[in-house]
């Protein structure tokens, strides 16, 4: 059963935005500005958050209500995304387009390539998402949307791998890695 992301998000303010993702916080150094698409971007906070380091930011949600709230977050934040209401195996990923691609807590395995091809060469791609052992714990327990160990970043072993890491703690189970399209 997959979750009403509208109900989800209809049920929520500006302030109950989510924090930016600690992935993105620590490696402030690597963000040099360009064009960055946010997949699953949901409130925005961190195509905003881009936005803030020099990207002209794409978000795209599948919810009209986390776009609108996306949109609203980034006025309040005097930053400028463009943020678009669709879902992200339908949405057009150009190939060479994007300096950084950002998924988090996200996975359709079958984008995975799209999301390759659109970086640009030297492109940056910062990915998050739960592991199977997340089953173990609470939220999502699908294994269609889990990575197995190791699983991320064998989606990316063609990639300059500059970060990752598999960890478990009480509250969840995921893999974040960062990795540079060298090609």
């Amino acid at each position: 059963m997959s979750k009403d992301w509208e109900k989800e998000y209809s049920s929520k303010s500006l302030k109950e935005t989510p924090l930016v993702a600690p992935l993105l916080e620590k490696h402030t150094n690597l963000l040099t500005g360009g064009q960055a698409l946010d997949i699953a971007s949901g409130a925005g906070q961190n195509a905003v958050f881009l936005s803030s380091h020099g990207y002209e930011v794409i978000a795209v949600d599948k919810s009209s209500t986390a776009a609108t709230l996306a949109s609203q977050y980034s006025l309040d934040k005097g930053s400028k995304i463009k943020a678009v209401t669709e879902d992200i195996s339908a949405f057009e990923i150009k190939e060479n387009r994007f300096d950084l691609i950002a998924d988090f807590y996200f996975l359709e395995r079958e984008i995975i390539p799209k999301i390759k091809k659109g970086l640009k060469k030297n492109g940056l791609i910062f990915f998050e998402t739960y592991t199977i052992e997340q089953q173990k714990i609470d939220g999502p327990h699908n294994p269609d949307f889990l990575l197995s160990t190791n699983e991320l970043i064998s989606f990316f072993e063609d990639f300059f791998i500059i970060f990752y890491h598999e960890r478990i703690t009480e509250e969840k189970a995921i893999a974040s890695l960062i990795a540079q399209r060298l090609d």
